[in-house]
């Protein structure tokens, strides 16, 4: 297939469709049952005529009436899992009981909320379990002896399970040999069997606050293809020779017996590069962890020169303290010890694609396309009305919008440019086609480095063992006509997991505010859009809506090419990444929903520029002549000596 058809083949797929699973089953995506009929995730509610249940879903608010005939006994406050009946009539909503949760005020119902709301598979059935307990440890028959490397593994705090050990040594003059060592799951997970079936459902673990939904039972997660410190361990390993520019010169990937020599934290890693190594560390600092960081900065200068897309975008962290209660909402340190394992994981997935290309190019490939023309049109149009110029649509590269970045980074646009180059690109997906991946600049790519928590990464070793001759496990012949489908399917649970994880951390984040409704917050405009504005508060990140009947009496305009409202008397501009106080008007556990009011200063906004105009004032030719903004005005609190338009 030409590269101009695989890319225009990628750009029609916005929308991954559902694929048959090996048990059978369609996935039809959040809040679907897998024969389409949608599902609500609500609690019940006591009424004189019955049961209702309101649903905890933001997009799907309201109340379905309960089947009075069901299974289940029902308690007012608890959440219950319901299908909704498909021939409703009259805009009344109806639905039937299929599972009660349990009490809506538990401290851990949230996370159960997200599970079921987007159908995560969360229970292994007796096959898969019994498979996972009757695994044993392999021995060094056929298999490389790599006990004596100092691997080392290098994680979170909270981390749940350790599938990755690394190693650096000198090579010659200034290159270097890495070994990236990683649990062999595939020795444990046969092709076609109860184990495979059920992660091939799941695709992947999916990660909340307070639990995990593995894709393997914890007697493999947590225990065998968990690279715990000073045991032996099944391991899949790339070993590979770098010049001292950092490339890739050679590769080899073998089957090994490995033992971690310690499980470091990321804090500890940096610590010790600092030169304050703890007790368990110090004998590691001059043989191990140097070499680590020395092949880090190596690699990083690589990926300097082939330019990839450095966002800047702060992540969330929720702490639950022992009983369910969110005890903080904190951004998540980084440090260089996390972009250390970061090169090391690329540079391993790097050597999984290009061993498989060589080999025949049976692979499912990690992708990512250049985000599309209309995306790029409104990135430069956003751009534009900053005074930043982009390079032409042909000329595209990563290298091109992270010299943006770094330009103004620590400006007072720079939080905003890394959010709208975000949503400017391309969603990343797995496909047995290579396109390349855009955002890190790379011609192939696969995952190899994940395959506990990651369906992708087992195949992709499954076709190493294929195409190296390193057992008779590979890759079957009768899934390779089935990569495609593959492909589309774990792209999609992917999505699932990633929309799941958001939705808890939302309500995690509301619940930790709700005992602060009424409390005026520094926060900026994150998202503007006809019916109001999105903001987002500096201390926590937390993210709410501001209704735009609640903004000053105005009549308000949506300049989409500078994203603001803009008010059509008082001139009042409310744009992206403006900063604002707003207090908290309602924050919903259940739903994850927040809303704010703008809490206006005794200065007024009126005759100021907009932050994104390059320092003009916006004028009404500005927005009524833009040629994106021609739409119908939307509107703040109603002037009622407005007459009304003819």
């Amino acid at each position: 297939m030409k590269f101009k058809d695989r890319n225009r083949r990628h750009k029609n797929k916005q929308e991954l469709r559902g694929v048959k699973q090996k048990v059978g089953r369609k996935f039809a995506g959040p809040g679907t049952k897998d024969d389409g009929n949608k599902r609500v995730v609500g609690v019940l509610k006591k009424t004189p005529q019955g049961w209702n249940l309101l649903s905890t879903n933001r997009r799907d608010k309201g109340e379905y009436t309960v089947h009075a005939k069901t299974n289940f006994e029902l308690n007012e406050g608890h959440l219950a899992v319901a299908e909704v009946a498909s021939n409703q009539r009259y805009g009344a909503k109806s639905c039937k009981i299929i599972e009660v949760l349990g009490d809506a005020n538990a401290p851990r119902a949230v996370s159960l909320i997200a599970i079921a709301a987007n159908d995560i598979p969360h229970g292994f059935d007796r096959d898969a379990v019994r498979e996972a307990e009757a695994a044993q440890p392999v021995t060094l028959d056929g298999r490389t002896d790599m006990r004596s490397i100092p691997l080392i593994t290098i994680d979170g705090e909270d981390a749940r399970d350790f599938d990755d050990a690394v190693f650096a040594e000198a090579d010659g003059d200034n290159g270097w040999h890495l070994v990236v060592a990683i649990a062999d799951v595939s020795h444990y997970v046969k092709s076609g069997s109860a184990l495979d079936i059920s992660a091939y459902a799941r695709g992947n673990s999916v990660y909340f606050p307070d639990r995990v939904v593995p894709m393997l039972p914890e007697a493999l997660s947590n225990e065998l293809c968990s690279l715990k410190p000073h045991v032996e361990r099944a391991c899949m390993a790339a070993h590979m020779w770098l010049n001292s520019k950092g490339e890739m010169v050679r590769w080899q990937f073998v089957r090994g017996v490995m033992k971690s020599h310690a499980r470091l934290t990321y804090e500890q890693a940096q610590r010790a590069i600092d030169g304050n190594p703890d007790a368990t560390i110090a004998p590691l600092v001059d043989k191990v962890i140097k070499p680590l960081y020395a092949a880090f900065k190596c690699l990083l200068q690589a990926r300097l020169e082939r330019g990839t897309l450095e966002l800047d975008l702060p992540e969330r962290k929720v702490e639950i303290d022992k009983d369910g209660q969110v005890r903080a909402i904190k951004v998540r340190d980084r440090f260089d010890s996390h972009k250390l394992i970061e090169e090391f994981m690329i540079c391993a997935n790097v050597a999984a694609a290009a061993q498989l290309e060589g080999k025949g190019g049976i692979c499912i490939y990690r992708v990512h396309d250049k985000p599309s023309e209309l995306k790029l049109m409104a990135l430069r149009e956003f751009l534009d009305s900053i005074g930043i110029s982009l390079v032409p649509a042909k000329q595209i590269h990563s290298r091109f919008l992270t010299q943006i970045l770094d330009q103004h980074a620590g400006g007072p646009h720079a939080q905003v440019i890394n959010e709208v180059m975000l949503r400017s690109q391309a969603q990343a997906i797995y496909s047995p086609d290579n396109i390349g991946h855009f955002g890190l600049a790379l011609g192939q790519y696969a995952h190899f480095t994940s395959p506990i928590r990651r369906y992708a990464d087992l195949v992709v070793h499954r076709a190493l063992i294929r195409a190296c001759k390193l057992g008779d496990d590979g890759l079957p012949d009768a899934d390779i006509p089935r990569l495609e489908e593959i492909a589309e399917h774990i792209s999609g649970t992917e999505r699932r997991a990633v929309t799941a994880e958001r939705d808890a951390t939302d309500r995690y984040i509301a619940l930790f505010m709700v005992d602060r409704v009424g409390t005026v917050f520094p926060a900026r405009i994150s998202g503007v859009a006809r019916f109001g504005l999105f903001a987002r508060l500096d201390e926590t990140g937390a993210d709410g809506i501001i209704p735009i009947h609640t903004l000053p009496q105005d009549y308000y305009v949506h300049d989409e090419k500078r994203q603001a409202l803009v008010g059509k008397k008082s001139r009042r501009v409310y744009a992206l990444a403006q900063p604002v106080m707003v207090r908290l008007e309602q924050a919903d556990r259940l739903t994850g929903g927040m809303s704010f009011t703008i809490i206006e200063g005794d200065e007024d906004k009126k005759d100021k520029p907009s932050p994104h105009s390059g320092g003009r004032p916006t004028t009404k030719t500005d927005v009524v002549d833009s040629p994106r903004s021609k739409k119908p005005i939307g509107r703040g609190k109603r002037d009622k000596n407005r007459k009304p338009k003819r």
